[in-house]
């Protein structure tokens, strides 16, 4: 009985047949498992067609596990497998191929698209800079989902009805001109409960807030040179347990308001200092109030250079 193939071209060979080869042949299928679970790059610069033929490696290897995509697509690209493993020819025959892929689309796309598939049939579109998990189920490529739907570090997706559990955005969020903008009619209740504020533009078009809003006071941590990022806390308290000199605040934004109330501690006689960002009336800083737990409230306003004070209280009892 002549030997044949099974799914990843592995010879199966017959008792009585190859007589002097079994070495040889048992060493392919070593090397054939070897590949089974290897690593190939291939260059995407043309449509490229992975086989497992008969009793050879081929020169882009179907029975790679782990396949990355690389090179500038210069047009329309297919990465294609055959049906089947094995010529069909006799000894041998072909066998259905059956195995998993993970492929990293590491290419440049520049408009173009990329599908892998199986020969004749339709796979799927692959997207620059996302891993997928897929495989050939004897008739095409079947993208299992997991990685063709996940946000990488690289790529632009679009989240759709995707819910965000603890976002954290690093930058300033910007609406471009060709995306869909936020505009005063779409402003409606934020919120369900009856203390939900509500925005709308007045017959000025100026931004109007139903009811009240507030920035939170935050509690500085002391030190004797006194670190102050105003985007974090824009209202701030602080108490003075030695001499305090404010350092140049962090994060300021040109025509932001800030205030800052610095509570004596309850021995008092905690001196307050300035940088030199800081412009008081008459360029002189106010004496600060030494009695144990008073305080002294401060605000200023950015000029993009200045912090100038735009008012003082003095001598205020907090508790």
């Amino acid at each position: 009985m002549a030997s044949n193939y099974n799914s990843l071209g592995f010879n199966l060979m017959t008792t009585g047949e190859n007589a002097g080869t079994w070495g040889t042949n048992t060493n392919l299928n070593l090397n054939y498992l070897r590949d089974t679970f290897g690593y190939i790059s291939i260059a995407m610069t043309a449509d490229r067609t992975l086989t497992i033929p008969d009793n050879s490696t081929g020169t882009y290897d179907g029975r790679a596990f782990i396949i990355e995509l690389t090179g500038t697509l210069g047009g329309t690209r297919v990465l294609d497998i055959a049906a089947t493993a094995g010529s069909g020819s006799s000894p041998g025959g072909s066998a259905s191929i059956l195995k998993p892929f993970i492929v990293f689309d590491n290419t440049t796309h520049s408009g173009d698209t990329l599908t892998f598939k199986v020969t004749g049939a339709t796979g799927f579109a692959l997207s620059e800079g996302t891993t997928y998990l897929c495989y050939h189920n004897g008739t095409d490529i079947i993208n299992t989902g997991l990685g063709s739907g996940d946000v990488t570090l690289t790529g632009t997706q679009t989240l759709t009805n995707k819910t965000l559990t603890s976002p954290k955005i690093n930058e300033d969020v910007v609406c471009s001109a060709t995306a869909t903008e936020l505009n005063y009619n779409d402003l409606t209740t934020l919120g369900t409960s009856a203390g939900s504020k509500v925005l709308s533009a007045d017959s000025n078009n100026l931004t109007k807030i139903t009811g009240a809003a507030y920035f939170e006071e935050d509690t500085l941590t002391f030190d004797a040179t006194q670190d102050w990022d105003v985007r974090a806390s824009p209202v701030a308290k602080v108490t003075l347990t030695a001499n305090v000199i404010f350092d140049a605040p962090s994060n300021p934004t040109t025509g932001q308001f800030i205030s800052i109330l610095c509570i004596q501690d309850a021995g008092g006689s905690n001196t307050i200092g300035w940088n030199a960002v800081f412009e008081f009336a008459a360029d002189t800083a106010p004496t600060a109030t030494t009695t144990g737990d008073q305080g002294d409230l401060f605000s200023f306003r950015y000029n993009g250079a200045k912090w100038l004070e735009v008012g003082r209280t003095l001598n205020l009892t907090v508790a």
